[in-house]
């Protein structure tokens, strides 16, 4: 099985609906989700800030940065693997293994709001900002189908990502239709209420190994892991690059991941900062 070949389904706004159409059949199978988005950048930073999405702010600060963000721009595209607890990928009946890449219309590289060298950078991995915006998807009918999908609501289902605070925040602008709150303590509240709280976070997940910094990128080949297919900032290719780094550091966290579960890098709230009452409610 590993043998297979693995191809990436890009999804369009025509095949939209039956590309969910299977994914609401095998969600039950393969419960394991691991998710990365591409976004025209960050444009909204502190003064004196450097590039870096987190420098030295404690987690109601970032947050403030990445909701301006995330309310003034547009996700470009989300990438999903989807595996059983084995670490198997679907095969749909095939000789092959998938992952899929939601291409979003939203965002227009003409008009829009965006980081130039974030654009750039995206052009040279091949995104095509032209075709995102003819054929694309609109969010609004992503949102409808994510929410009768079986992967939102679902506490079943379990959450792998790569510092994924603003992959969040792309995901829960669009399916509640509205922008992000203003207190970080509502927002981790939605993300609890759509994501449920199995929600891994490789990237607060290294603070707990040995040896492990950087990016996703040097991650995986500190970890030896290959990228299977696609390229670096494909929102596809990394969501099943941040599967496998996920199955490699999952045994080298302390007591296991389980233990950091429901925390996203950059966010982090002591226990005693969240409500009681969240608290009772997803213990």
């Amino acid at each position: 099985m590993a043998n297979k070949p693995i191809i990436v389904r890009s999804v369009w706004s025509e095949n939209l609906e039956s590309e969910f159409e299977l994914i609401r059949h095998l969600v039950d199978q393969y419960p394991f989700v691991s998710m990365d988005t591409e976004f025209p950048g960050v444009v909204v930073r502190p003064a004196g800030d450097s590039n870096n999405y987190i420098p030295d702010r404690n987690p109601k600060s970032h947050f403030s940065i990445l909701k301006t963000n995330v309310n003034l721009l547009n996700l470009i595209q989300v990438g999903l693997t989807f595996s059983d607890a084995d670490g198997n990928l679907p095969e749909l009946g095939t000789e092959s293994r998938y992952i899929w890449e939601f291409n979003f219309r939203d965002f227009n590289v003409a008009r829009d709001y965006h980081a130039s060298d974030s654009i750039e950078l995206l052009r040279r991995q091949g995104i095509d900002f032209e075709k995102n915006y003819e054929r694309g998807i609109d969010s609004m009918k992503f949102a409808e189908l994510m929410m009768s999908s079986g992967l939102v609501c679902n506490e079943l289902v379990s959450w792998v990502t790569f510092h994924s605070a603003y992959d969040f925040g792309y995901l829960l602008k669009m399916l509640t239709g509205q922008p992000l709150p203003e207190d970080l303590g509502k927002f981790l509240d939605l993300l609890r209420a759509f994501f449920g709280a199995r929600v891994y976070d490789v990237k607060h997940l290294m603070k707990f190994c040995k040896s492990l910094y950087g990016g996703l990128d040097r991650v995986a080949r500190t970890l030896e892991v290959d990228r299977a297919v696609g390229k670096c900032h494909q929102a596809g290719s990394d969501s099943l690059l941040t599967w496998h780094a996920f199955q490699k550091i999952k045994y080298l966290c302390k007591d296991g991941p389980e233990k950091y579960a429901g925390v996203l890098y950059g966010l982090e709230l002591a226990t005693n900062e969240v409500p009681t009452e969240e608290i009772r409610n997803h213990s």
